[in-house]
Parts: structure tokens; sequence; C-alpha cells
């Protein structure tokens, strides 16, 4: 599903609204456009004229912030699919579970097939994390906007406002729950580094500190494999509540 097929974001329409207009073949703004009559009021109508010529331009200008504002939260994933390669999909690895104690000991990024791995005393610093943040048109996480964006915040001093998709939530409406390997294992997503999580990941991060080099060798691949893994998962979850929310009208 594609932004374009949504008429939610217009003010005062919502899924029931919507929904008409898809039952009468109107499943996207172009077909609205060249609607001879629609299922909705002069009202109603002007309201989605407005909103699809507003948002024609925002699209062309990959602003993914004014989708974000306008569509209800639990639809973020509607857009996915219109900023994908823009999308920027990140994990960060620490000492423990709170901001203001512990540290960011690596953050993974992948972005346009390509993934980056900034590692603490090294190349883990506040300008090389706004750089590759800044530069995505969409964030992509699990269960970051709780985690993973607190963190980056408190320990670099960012501001991070860059529109963020936490797949956590898309995942739990497309009925798949637990963390995000339990999520991995039941859709058949394979990792490189099998055997470690996050506890184990702090345990190698210090064998690290202690002057093992292999332990930081596994910690960046387990760290990787969760942000590749956010690629897949996203695909997978959006192609699912796509079938769900949209399927029966293409």
């Amino acid at each position: 599903m594609r932004v374009e097929n949504s008429f939610i974001a217009a003010d005062g329409v919502g899924e029931r609204t919507e929904r008409k207009l898809w039952e009468a073949g109107i499943t996207d703004w172009d077909a609205f456009r060249e609607a001879g009559s629609l299922p909705v009021g002069d009202s109603r109508a002007a309201s989605i004229e407005s909103f699809v010529a507003e948002a024609r331009t925002e699209l062309d200008r990959r602003n993914a912030a004014y989708f974000a504002d306008r569509l209800p939260s639990a639809s973020h994933w509607r857009f996915y699919e219109n900023f994908r390669s823009g999308t920027c999909f990140f994990d960060i690895e620490t000492t423990g579970l709170s901001k203001d104690r512990d540290r960011v000991t690596t953050v993974s990024f992948h972005c346009g097939g390509e993934t980056e791995t900034l590692v603490a005393g090294d190349d883990l610093t506040r300008e090389a994390v706004s750089e590759e943040l800044d530069a995505a048109d969409l964030l992509v996480s699990f269960n970051g906007a709780r985690f993973d964006v607190p963190f980056l915040e408190t320990s670099f001093d960012l501001s991070i406002d860059t529109p963020h998709l936490d797949l956590m939530y898309p995942c739990k409406q497309a009925g798949l729950t637990g963390g995000l390997k339990a999520i991995e294992g039941e859709l058949g997503i394979g990792r490189e580094e099998a055997g470690v999580d996050g506890r184990e990941a702090v345990r190698l991060w210090h064998a690290y500190e202690r002057g093992d080099e292999e332990a930081l060798e596994r910690l960046v691949r387990y760290n990787r494999d969760d942000t590749r893994n956010l690629e897949t998962l996203a695909d997978r979850v959006a192609t699912r509540l796509d079938s769900e929310v949209f399927g029966a009208f293409r």
C-alpha cells in the first residue's frame, strides 16, 4: 500500500468514509480526481480535494514528516513504501537499560542496501550519528521510540525529529507479538550471528574492553543483523497489513 491510497489524512475523513471511497472504486488520489460522482457529501469532498492537492506537493518534496503528522500513528506504515528508498533502519547496543547511567556501545545503520556500524571509542560520535539520521527520509526501528531514540538523544545531546516508524506497533497490528527475535523466528528470518541476545551483547562489550577483539566482531555482527533484518521485517509487515486493510480493493 502506498500513501496515495489513503484518504484518512484529510480533515473529517475516517476509516468508514475511506472504505466507502474504496468500495466505489476510488482507491487512490487519481481515481478521486477522475470520479464522476462521489459517495461523500460536498464538505468532505472539498476536504479530500484540498488534502490531495497539498499531499501531492509534499510527496514530490519527499516530506515524510507531513504524512507522519497527518496520518494516525497506527497508519504510519502506509507511507513506508513511498519512502522506502530513503529509509534508514537503525539499532543500538548499550551497556544496560538506563539512558541516564548506561552507555551506547555500537550503533548500526542500514540504508540503501549498505550497513554502517559505529563503535564507541572509535567512530561513534555525535556528528556521525547525526549525519546518518539527518540524511534519511524515514527512520525504522523496533522499540526505538521507547529505547533507541531516547538513548541516542541523551547520550549525544541530540533532538531526533526525522519521521520514525517503530515496527513494534505495526507488528502487533499484524498479529506478531513478542520481541524482535521471536518475530523473526515466526517469520523465518535468519541471522548470521545466532545465539546472541541483549544480555550477551553487554557481556561481549565488556570482554572487548578487556582486550577481546573477537568479542567486538561478534557484537558488531549481532548489531548489524538486528538492523538488516528490520528491512525484511518492515517489508513483510507492510505487505501483511496491506493485504488486511486494502487487499480486497486491488
